[in-house]
């Protein structure tokens, strides 16, 4: 566990140290999202000041940093660390010129695609309603990249459609200012300790301190993000979130019912705001200023406050899926979503 702990430090002294500079230099080079245009363009402005973007670009080195310290360079931590670096390019290029949402929706694919083509895939899903699992390790065939492994076509296929959503839903929910460090760092911290559970298992280890590392990494950031923030996430930071705790559900074994439960409110919500677009025949990726974060805002909940609402489901759910196993965390996220999804349509309707 003190590497774990030992992982968590250096990364929030890196992504503490290196937040403002960063800040600095957007701020001194022009980079500033200016919230009353960004409303114009889509409606969803949440900022109350021009502030710069780019906060992947600390979190990237911190989690890097840490990685290189503490973990061995394997075929596993390059094609991660490689799709991460995609994720930062493509992201603070948006952060500095707002790209197209299908470029970046590509860029995703890609970076899930480098994942994949390193080794790193799911072959099997949790059976929630028997106890058994899911064999997804089937039609295999041979790939060669940073060494010689097997791709298994459906397994890949799922964690490619995994990675991919993460990066997309998780960027959802970052609204207001402190929200999304301070979940993520809670889930990463989670899945961390969830992996001592398999500690006797050498596999588990960089896990566990990779988990360290996107804790910390969040942690360092959130500082400088919370109310009244002086810099965002922006699309850099908020995509290597989905990006790495993603990853971080596949390789800890296919822990993706883990992520949904820790990242229950972000989830639901963005599920509920697919089926309220494609019902009122709207495009899915454009924003509209009506997820669960924008309706408190609007029914007068604070900034620090909303933050605290995420940051205290997430923590919550934590300890809760510290006891549970996968059958229950299915059942209780299943009821969960119900009662959410009711909340939302009933709180929607107030507007």
């Amino acid at each position: 566990m003190t590497f774990f702990f030992i992982s968590i430090l250096i990364a929030f002294v890196i992504s503490f140290i290196l937040t403002p500079v960063v800040r600095n230099f957007f701020i001194s080079r022009g980079w500033i999202e200016d919230p009353v245009v960004k409303d114009k363009k889509t409606h969803n402005a949440t900022a109350i000041s021009a502030v710069p973007r780019g906060g992947g670009i600390p979190i990237f080195i911190a989690v890097t940093i840490t990685s290189l310290l503490l973990l061995p360079l394997d075929k596993h931590l390059i094609g991660i660390l490689i799709a991460a670096l995609v994720s930062l390019i493509v992201g603070v290029w948006d952060d500095i010129k707002d790209i197209s949402p299908l470029f970046r929706f590509l860029a995703n694919i890609l970076t899930a695609l480098i994942v994949v083509g390193s080794g790193i895939g799911i072959a099997y899903i949790s059976n929630p309603i028997s106890g058994g699992v899911f064999d997804l390790s089937f039609l295999k065939i041979n790939f060669n990249f940073l060494g010689n492994h097997s791709i298994w076509v459906i397994s890949d296929l799922i964690a490619i459609i995994w990675i991919v959503w993460c990066m997309n839903i998780v960027g959802w929910a970052t609204g207001v200012d402190g929200q999304l460090p301070g979940f993520t760092a809670i889930s990463a911290f989670f899945i961390g300790l969830i992996g001592f559970r398999y500690s006797a298992d050498i596999t588990q280890w960089p896990v566990i301190i990779l988990s360290g590392a996107v804790c910390g990494a969040y942690l360092g950031f959130l500082p400088f993000n919370f109310f009244p923030q002086s810099i965002m996430p922006g699309y850099s930071g908020k995509s290597l979130a989905g990006f790495f705790l993603a990853v971080l559900s596949i390789l800890s074994g296919a822990k993706m019912a883990t992520l949904l439960f820790l990242l229950a409110i972000p989830m639901i919500d963005a599920v509920y705001t697919i089926i309220r677009r494609l019902i009122q025949r709207r495009p899915i990726y454009l924003g509209d200023g009506q997820h669960f974060h924008h309706q408190l805002l609007k029914h007068g909940f604070s900034r620090r406050s909303i933050a605290l609402i995420y940051w205290a489901f997430s923590l919550v759910l934590g300890l809760i899926s510290l006891f549970l196993n996968s059958s229950q965390k299915a059942y209780v996220f299943i009821g969960f979503a119900l009662l959410f999804f009711s909340f939302l349509f009933r709180f929607s309707r107030r507007n």
